[in-house]
């Protein structure tokens, strides 16, 4: 389930950044909501890496 979480978070992040450089998929429409799902996507990664790392104590 962590892993799961941290490739979406990635796939996520990867679709908002490249909207906010270039405006493609969704032609920058807010850069407001880019920036905001950037940071979620991070913050989820990091829960996710945690969460992991956690596991493997």
């Amino acid at each position: 389930m962590p892993l799961l979480g941290l490739i979406l978070s990635g796939l996520i992040g990867i679709l908002f950044l490249a909207d906010l450089a270039a405006g493609f998929p969704f032609r920058r429409v807010s850069i407001a909501l880019d920036v905001g799902f950037v940071v979620g996507s991070l913050l989820a990664a990091y829960l996710s890496w945690a969460l992991l790392e956690r596991a493997r104590a």
